[in-house]
């Protein structure tokens, strides 16, 4: 099998849940480990199949026919995965529908539909409904940030070029990587630097080309008490602040609009209606991209130029890509 553990474990899920009985074991190797020998397969299949289980996902197995005492069967039932009932704020509303609402991350989207045309072409009786509740919305545009995302669930170090502003070339790095984290609105590596013997952050937008893997797979151990997000914050440069000026329809983007000086209520919008306030915002413009882009319509840049054209930009992209 080509894929790699992330695909492999997502195509899993997938296949446990989308069909609506249990699925034999020679089935799942059949159309997930074709590739596989006998003991290859026993030995990955049961890895998957654990850590699914450590995140959170209940496998359940099951008999395949209930007069039979034949091979037993697998499945996870999406009443079982699905979370309940919860109770929020106002706030933490707002926070969890922006993020389900930035874009998806095109990897994991195409190992998704990979695993439902291999299973559709084998006549599988599938509920797709039921793949609502594992949708992979992730912004991720970054070229390296598979290769440190594998690197991190292997435990497998890396080398790569890394260019900080200051520099004329970019210098080679050697890390540990603990795992990758969004902070003020950029993508971060966090890791070991082994030359350094210290923790770093590496932001990456300035690695070039592909990180390369070395070693052995399982050469260390990530610290179990390690936050990502803190160390984001406390070993990253701090984002430039300044003021960004946006057209915000009336009655909408609330979240946008806390904290948010109110300039011209009642303007001219885009739409040629008054149904439009300014508002200016003092913050980092780069983590607004993501943000602004999930409100579609109701919300349009007018300063500073170089967010409207990363808006504009990722906008046509979207376009592109829904045509291709």
């Amino acid at each position: 099998m080509s894929a790699n553990k992330s695909e492999r474990l997502l195509n899993l899920l997938i296949m446990l849940l989308v069909q609506r009985h249990y699925v034999a074991k020679q089935r799942i190797r059949e159309i997930l480990y074709p590739d596989s020998s006998l003991d290859a397969f026993e030995k990955m299949f049961e890895r998957d199949k654990e850590e699914l289980r450590s995140l959170g996902v209940p496998i359940e197995v099951g008999q395949m026919d209930a007069y039979f005492d034949d091979e037993p069967g697998y499945r996870i039932r999406p009443d079982e995965l699905t979370l309940p009932d919860i109770s929020l704020s106002a706030d933490e509303v707002a926070v969890i529908g922006l993020a389900t609402k930035v874009w998806q991350h095109a990897k994991f989207a195409r190992a998704t539909t990979e695993a439902v045309r291999k299973l559709s072409a084998l006549g599988a009786d599938l509920d797709l409904s039921v793949l609502d509740i594992i949708e992979p919305r992730l912004g991720v545009d970054e070229p390296s940030f598979d290769a440190f995302l594998e690197a991190t669930q292997d435990r497998q170090a890396v080398r790569f070029d890394y260019q900080r502003p200051e520099q004329t070339e970019p210098s080679a790095r050697h890390v540990q990587p603990w795992g990758v984290t969004r902070y003020s609105g950029r993508w971060y590596l966090v890791a070991f630097d082994l030359d350094r013997e210290a923790e770093r952050v590496f932001r990456l937008s300035r690695v070039s080309g592909q990180p390369r893997k070395v070693g052995k797979p399982g050469s260390y151990e990530v610290p179990a008490d390690v936050d990502l997000g803190a160390v984001a914050r406390r070993l990253a440069p701090a984002n430039t602040l300044e003021p960004v000026v946006l057209l915000v329809r009336s009655g909408a983007a609330l979240s946008l609009r806390r904290g948010a000086e109110v300039r011209d209520a009642g303007t001219l919008g885009p739409d040629g209606s008054n149904d439009w306030d300014r508002i200016v915002i003092t913050a980092g413009s780069t983590r607004f991209a993501d943000e602004i882009l999930s409100f579609g319509a109701d919300v349009v840049v007018e300063e500073p130029a170089s967010l409207r054209e990363r808006v504009v930009d990722r906008l046509r992209r979207a376009v592109t890509e829904a045509a291709s």
